[in-house]
């Protein structure tokens, strides 16, 4: 009686002892996470690897006399002609510029064949390579250049850019989380219909993404990670997103285990036994896939393998232990007013699933032809994709560095106001310069600073930024000068154009890394080769289909003018190893039931009954939450964010519901091929009926 006791005491103090070291954790994880923003890159070239010749370019140009140069653009524009006394005010502003910040050298005005624009390129050191520094000094020099009476000042170029890119990057963090805290809670409210419930995992999803920013923070420190705001953003979606998920698993098994054990501690470890080898394996494939990131050369991608991994991981720490222990100290009556009694049987209701099983399997072969046809026709949406998004389509609300752009467009038809940069070796310049003169597409070029053995040439092209008469341009200056002269071409579009092309490289190498990855880990679950197999067709199958629907949307109905070059990749990670958790939620559940002794046609559809509603709700909260990207005001985060999120629900409501359900039911025992299921029905155990959630 006296060791019964003790155990009972020891039992009750485990979730009060893991309660206190999630209280350390945090004292000791808050003012890391608090520098989380601070660690963010966002420059272009922060996203390319550092054997890309832009890289590289940029590398040396730092090195240059005064370091990093944060190159403007001063556009003064007055529809029809410019005045005498605009002229003269533009040159005084220019002159204040120069009093006021250490500049390259003094301004030249560049007058528009028509006289209704005058550009005065301004370059300066002392910013240097901090973004603070060069935000002050952006923002400084808009305080100085100012219009007025039908005079439109504009500041564009690099520097700019990179300044509007920043100020929209530092303000996702907060709005993104606050966001989809919203969403998850206004949810939860709904699917638990509790007044306290809810509360419990949102607030252990907010430990989580406190953990994941700190953890975030350890992995720029320790091993020079790259983190961009995208890949925080992403961190923060996935965190919630997941956990959730996570959570909605756990606490649905929880309290079905409630009715079969009277303490609340029994019922906690029956629920983690039941359901914890699915949350690891959902949790393993989503961190594997993400891992395989690690193998891409851009550094944006690379970078955001570790830093998503951390949030997963971070996710599905808390939601097996903090939860749990809060569930269990909170007890019954946080169920309140749907508390599970001990002893007690759910109400009986036919479940909405129970009746999608039930169609489904009445006519399987039609279902499923049905189903891969759909999916089939959406994915010819893709054809309908525009093309690569330029850096003045990159934004929902064009800031002023885009305006000053398409403004100099306008003015300057034969000659691009963005220079393409050329670092030559300095004994070599005088030869580069005459023969990126002598390049096809150049305008006009200019040497810039010298030293560290290396000079910078500014050129221009005689086409746009972004178009295929300036890629032409590049293209042809790497030719012709990188082998013969050894130099190094770079610049702002040179470094899309890098960009692209790394991404190209990555699609090839990632894909089947994470193919591959996530089959091992369901073969170590599922314990066959046809179940996994299957499951990665499916969510393939939804990949195509979501690209599809973006296809159809982004353009004629959003007016996107570009598809960003990333979309691909990321979307294909995300959606094949978050996708694959609904899937082993499903299979998993419908393995006990073999192993219980049911055939597969009817484990299916008892699989389906049992995990539906856990699997459409934690489907509408995944969704939900990477659906809060499309808020944003970046056109790359949109598309992602929609097609992530499209993706889900395709998942949750049609592939999983119908399709898989279907063919597992017509391959019949050969889905657990070539384990000992697919030989002989499971040992049979004491027939019990789930709860339907």
């Amino acid at each position: 009686m006296g060791a019964a006791r003790t155990t009972v005491r020891r039992r009750r103090a485990v979730p009060w002892v893991v309660l206190g070291v999630w209280l350390a954790a945090l004292v000791l994880a808050g003012p890391l996470a608090g520098k989380f923003g601070d660690i963010q890159q966002n420059r272009s070239v922060d996203y390319l690897p550092d054997s890309a010749d832009s890289t590289r370019a940029a590398r040396i140009q730092d090195r240059l006399p005064g370091g990093e140069a944060t190159d403007l653009v001063l556009v003064y524009h007055r529809d029809g002609a410019l005045t005498a006394a605009d002229k003269q005010k533009a040159a005084e502003q220019v002159a204040d510029i120069g009093t006021a910040y250490r500049l390259t050298g003094k301004p030249q005005a560049v007058p528009s064949r028509d006289g209704s624009t005058l550009m005065y390129p301004v370059s300066s050191t002392q910013p240097g390579q901090d973004d603070k520094a060069r935000d002050a000094f952006v923002d400084g020099v808009r305080d100085i250049a100012n219009g007025g009476s039908g005079l439109s000042v504009e500041v564009g170029g690099p520097g700019a850019l990179n300044t509007d890119m920043s100020k929209v990057f530092g303000t996702i963090d907060g709005t993104l989380l606050y966001a989809t805290l919203g969403v998850v809670t206004a949810l939860l409210v709904l699917i638990y219909r509790s007044p306290f419930l809810w509360l419990v995992p949102l607030a252990v999803a907010g430990v989580a993404a406190g953990m994941a920013m700190a953890a975030g923070y350890g992995l720029h420190e320790l091993f020079g990670v790259t983190v961009t705001g995208q890949s925080g953003g992403v961190m923060t979606v996935l965190v919630l997103g997941a956990g959730t998920d996570y959570a909605l698993l756990l606490i649905s098994r929880y309290r079905e285990e409630l009715r079969r054990h009277e303490r609340p501690y029994e019922a906690m470890r029956a629920a983690l036994r039941g359901c914890g080898p699915a949350v690891l394996a959902s949790s393993g494939t989503v961190a594997a896939g993400l891992l395989c990131l690690l193998a891409a050369d851009l550094n944006s991608s690379r970078g955001m393998g570790p830093v998503g991994m951390v949030g997963v991981l971070a996710a599905l720490v808390a939601m097996t232990t903090l939860l749990p222990a809060l569930l269990v100290l909170l007890g019954r009556r946080v169920f309140w007013p749907l508390i599970p009694a001990f002893g007690s049987e759910p109400r009986a209701r036919r479940s909405l699933f129970s009746a999608m099983g039930s169609s489904a399997t009445r006519r399987p072969v039609t279902v499923l032809v049905g189903g891969a046809v759909l999916l089939g026709a959406l994915a010819l949406g893709a054809f309908n994709l525009p093309g690569t998004l330029k850096q003045e389509d990159s934004f929902t609300e064009k800031p002023e560095s885009i305006s000053a752009g398409q403004t100099l467009a306008r003015a300057f038809p034969g000659q691009s106001s963005q220079p393409i940069t050329v670092i030559a070796p300095a004994d070599k310049a005088a030869s580069v310069l005459a023969e990126a003169r002598a390049t096809d597409g150049v305008a006009r070029a200019a040497t810039g600073r010298t030293g560290s053995g290396w000079t910078e040439i500014s050129v221009y092209a005689t086409a746009a930024p972004e178009t295929p008469g300036e890629t032409r341009t590049i293209k042809a200056l790497r030719a012709g000068l990188d082998d013969t002269y050894g130099t190094y071409v770079g610049g702002p579009s040179a470094q899309q154009l890098d960009l692209a092309d790394s991404q190209a490289r990555d699609r090839e190498v990632v894909v089947p890394l994470v193919l591959a990855a996530v089959f091992v880990i369901l073969v170590g679950l599922l314990r066959s080769l046809v179940a996994p197999l299957m499951l990665l067709v499916a969510v393939v199958a939804v990949w195509g289909a979501a690209l599809g629907i973006g296809g159809l949307v982004f353009g004629p109905v959003l007016g996107f003018q570009g598809t960003d070059s990333g979309l691909g990749l990321l979307s294909f990670v995300f959606l094949v190893a978050l996708g694959v958790d609904y899937g082993i939620f499903l299979m998993h559940r419908m393995r006990e039931e073999s192993v219980a002794g049911a055939e597969p046609e009817v484990a299916a559809p008892t699989a389906l009954r049992t995990t539906g509603g856990v699997i459409a709700s934690a489907g509408v909260v995944l969704a939900a939450t990477f659906a809060v990207l499309t808020t944003l005001p970046l056109v790359g985060l949109v598309e992602l964010g929609f097609v992530i999120a499209v993706g889900v629900l395709l998942d949750t409501f049609l592939v999983r519901t119908y399709l898989v359900t279907t063919a597992s039911v017509l391959l019949k025992r050969r889905v657990w091929w070539p384990g000992r299921l697919s030989r002989e029905p499971g040992a049979v155990a004491p027939e019990r009926q789930p709860e339907p959630v």
